[in-house]
């Protein structure tokens, strides 16, 4: 029997102590990071905000003036501040780019790879497109060893700092400043294999050298390179993201079957629930699978 990825699999992030989406509408979100309170543009809040009075306590407002991305500050934030995820710790900053390092709306599959790592002996996990490193710092404090690539020098550092902040030993984790398809790549070249696949690619970005990535171009290549990676034993896994990627799950997942064949997992929507309401906020699409 032939066996094919489950896309009705959609997961939904709740509330947990140092995140909740408080409320959201009319093209924004307001959440709460640990003590702070912030304000973002979300384009997927069609609807009406639902309770527009608590909108007045957020620190940070995020807007775009002439094109650029500005913080309007009405408290004090401080330029870092801590949070934790169960015992995973990292830091929260404000960015140019709206972003704070937090993606909440993966605290499922973060629950997941801690549960496939655990099963493994001694693994050893890849994480492209690391960013801050909250899936990386997951997957070490399970069991695994973790190669973390990733082509931003400052977001690398970041997740170097979360890393640290969470007491991970320096040799659970290998910092790889680079592009993703030219390192996987040369992992191939090198014979190197891999437990565990962790990646969220972009829809478009730039590697540590100036490499173009276009993920309707590259990620076709990369999942052919991430195939001669993954080991072929019972337990290794794949997980794939698309926080920006503008594809429905379906695409990714036909995507995946396209080069790994009959596979077992899911594949849907993510979702951020909001805090005292049944609405949730649509944050992206996953692919996961368990040879």
């Amino acid at each position: 029997m032939t066996k094919k990825l489950n896309c009705d699999h959609h997961l939904t992030s709740p509330p947990w102590s140092d995140y909740e989406l408080l409320d959201s509408g009319e093209n924004m979100k307001l959440e709460r990071l640990g003590t702070i309170i912030v304000s973002r543009p979300e384009t997927q809040a069609l609807w009406k905000k639902g309770k527009p009075d608590l909108w007045n306590t957020a620190h940070a407002e995020f807007a775009f003036q002439e094109k650029k991305g500005v913080w309007d500050m009405r408290k004090s934030v401080p330029e870092s501040w801590e949070l934790s995820w169960g015992t995973v710790k990292f830091f929260a900053r404000l960015t140019g780019f709206k972003h704070t390092g937090i993606f909440p709306e993966q605290a499922p599959n973060w629950e997941w790879i801690s549960e496939k790592v655990s099963k493994l002996e001694k693994p050893n996990v890849l994480n492209l497109f690391g960013y801050t490193g909250i899936a990386s710092l997951v997957a070490a404090q399970a069991g695994a060893f973790v190669t973390h690539v990733d082509a931003s020098k400052q977001s690398l550092d970041w997740a170097h700092d979360n890393a640290r902040l969470s007491q991970i030993p320096e040799d659970k984790i290998r910092w790889i400043l680079d592009d993703a398809l030219a390192f996987a790549k040369r992992e191939i070249r090198r014979g190197t294999t891999y437990d565990g696949i962790i990646l969220d690619p972009p829809a478009f970005g730039r590697g540590a050298k100036g490499e173009v990535w276009k993920i309707e171009e590259d990620l076709p290549v990369l999942l052919e390179t991430l195939k001669g990676l993954l080991l072929e034993k019972s337990g290794s896994f794949i997980l794939i993201n698309g926080y920006a990627s503008g594809y429905a799950p379906r695409s990714f997942a036909q995507a995946t079957e396209s080069v790994f064949g009959d596979i077992d997992g899911e594949c849907g929507e993510l979702f951020i629930q909001e805090s005292g309401s049944t609405r949730v906020v649509p944050a992206g699409i996953y692919v996961r699978f368990v040879r």
